[in-house]
């Protein structure tokens, strides 16, 4: 705005109508003065929430506000309502607002088809589920995933030379998923196992990870998986209840990114077994997620 002033000025030397280039310069003056106040509101709004998050409550001062409300397509939302199970769950309301959310991870993502074909029931179950992982918290738009490769059952990874199931790449900003294995993870959806989830969690843990500073959402994220790890660390007694347990699977301790994937992993598909088994972790799972939903 400001360099719209300077170029308007440098157009108007030689105009001789003083009542246009004062209405003009009015004009661009207020859009500038207008473009401040909603600069440092904004900014305001971010300091007092992330002191509310840090210090106060661990909750975001609101979760869903859309200008612009997106709605799926019929055949879209069909799919949604065949497939995942969580959406079915909400309310008309939180339903509404999952599929606005949907309907921009599809366009904002570049889907691309490793020896097949991108059908739309990929792009809606693989979105649904970055949707269903950041429902409770503002901070959705994850910039750790540009593009997802979908292969049609594990695939050769040049990373490490080997076959895999899912992988997120940094570097590219990628996900890589076997579609046969996404699908084996919501048709058997208490079995702990679901590679979309698992694998989307590493790409939102790193994104959170780049913008704490400045995501109120990131903070709740990582500050509570940091209180879950340092209450392990001084509960040796529960940390290994939780090692030994057959419910945990043992990958989950290979490092800390993968200790979260699969916590996670586990909260998603079995919440209730969760609560039961290690009702103190799962409250932190509940709350790194602020998750409050039917079922939850």
């Amino acid at each position: 705005m400001l360099n719209a002033l300077i170029l308007f000025f440098a157009l108007q030397k030689d105009n001789e109508d003083p009542i246009i280039f004062q209405g003009v310069f009015f004009f661009l003056a207020s859009l500038l003065a207008a473009g401040i106040v909603l600069l440092v509101i904004n900014k305001t709004f971010y300091f007092f929430e992330m002191a509310y998050v840090e210090y106060v409550n661990k909750r975001l001062f609101f979760t869903h506000l859309y200008i612009n409300k997106k709605t799926l397509s019929k055949d879209h939302k069909s799919i949604l309502k065949q497939k995942i199970k969580f959406y079915n769950s909400l309310s008309l309301k939180h339903k509404s607002y999952f599929e606005h959310r949907v309907y921009k991870t599809i366009n904002r993502t570049e889907f691309i088809g490793k020896q097949l074909f991108v059908s739309d029931e990929m792009k809606v179950v693989i979105s649904a589920t970055l949707v269903k992982l950041t429902f409770g918290l503002r901070d959705y738009k994850i910039d750790s995933v540009e593009r997802i490769l979908i292969y049609p059952e594990e695939f050769y990874s040049q990373t490490n030379k080997a076959y895999h199931k899912g992988e997120f790449n940094l570097g590219y900003k990628a996900l890589v998923l076997s579609w046969k294995d996404v699908l084996h993870g919501y048709h058997i959806e208490d079995d702990n196992l679901n590679l979309a989830v698992h694998e989307f969690i590493h790409a939102i843990h790193f994104y959170y990870m780049n913008v704490r500073k400045r995501s109120t959402s990131s903070a709740i994220f990582l500050d509570s998986y940091y209180e879950l790890t340092e209450d392990l660390n001084n509960n040796a007694s529960l940390k290994e209840e939780l090692v030994s347990s057959d419910y945990i699977r043992d990958y989950a301790f290979t490092n800390q990114f993968e200790f979260l994937a699969v916590i996670i992993e586990t909260f998603i598909e079995t919440p209730q077994e969760f609560r039961s088994e290690f009702p103190d972790v799962y409250k932190k799972v509940k709350g790194m997620l602020n998750f409050n939903f039917k079922g939850y």
